[in-house]
């Protein structure tokens, strides 16, 4: 079964707005993170265009920043209306992971 790219960029879309709850970065550093939590080998190509979709809707701000290794780097920041999105994500993954679990596990 192919894996549903969708699927993973509706998922990396929450996780993203849980790794700037967090802490306020830039996009590199995002790839990085998402890689080091065991999303295999997240793409910078996949991950900015979902960052750049969230800044449009207004879940995340953007700001330059200097850099110490280059030029300013685009740092994101969560705003209000992206705390909630954030929470409803929580609670729509807690009741789809409880419903495919209680599927798998009354699996023969």
């Amino acid at each position: 079964m192919a894996r549903d790219t969708q699927l993973l960029k509706g998922l990396l879309e929450g996780c993203i707005l849980a790794l700037l709850e967090r802490e306020v970065t830039y996009g590199y550093k995002v790839v990085e993170k998402l890689a080091n939590y065991g999303f295999r080998e997240p793409q910078e190509a996949t991950v900015y265009p979902i960052m750049n979709r969230l800044e449009k809707k207004g879940l995340l701000k953007s700001e330059k920043r200097p850099s110490e290794l280059g030029p300013p780097r685009k740092y994101y920041i969560l705003t209000d209306k992206g705390n909630e999105e954030l929470k409803c994500f929580l609670l729509d993954w807690k009741e789809m992971k409880l419903t495919v679990e209680r599927l798998l596990e009354g699996r023969k």
